[in-house]
């Protein structure tokens, strides 16, 4: 992985973290969770959404959306699973 390809990967990871942090109010978890939060949300996003048929688009900002879909759901998961 190039080293601008991983510096994308963070950035937009935190993006969708903090941003998915703000949706669900009350689950934080700081930088490097919101970090890793988006990265995993990332991956969930761009496994689950295709499946469900939607398609975002390509470039960052859909990456974010993407990703931030993602980290969504999976803190929603957690918050369910915390309870």
């Amino acid at each position: 992985m190039a080293l601008e390809a991983l510096v994308v990967l963070l950035v937009v990871g935190a993006i969708a973290g903090w941003l998915a942090g703000m949706i669900v109010k009350g689950i934080g978890f700081g930088l490097i969770g919101n970090i890793i939060v988006g990265i995993v949300g990332a991956f969930i996003g761009g496994f689950l959404l295709p499946r469900l048929g939607i398609a975002i688009g390509g470039g960052i900002v859909a990456s974010i959306i993407n990703a931030t879909i993602g980290a969504v759901i999976l803190l929603v998961i957690i918050g369910l699973v915390k309870r």
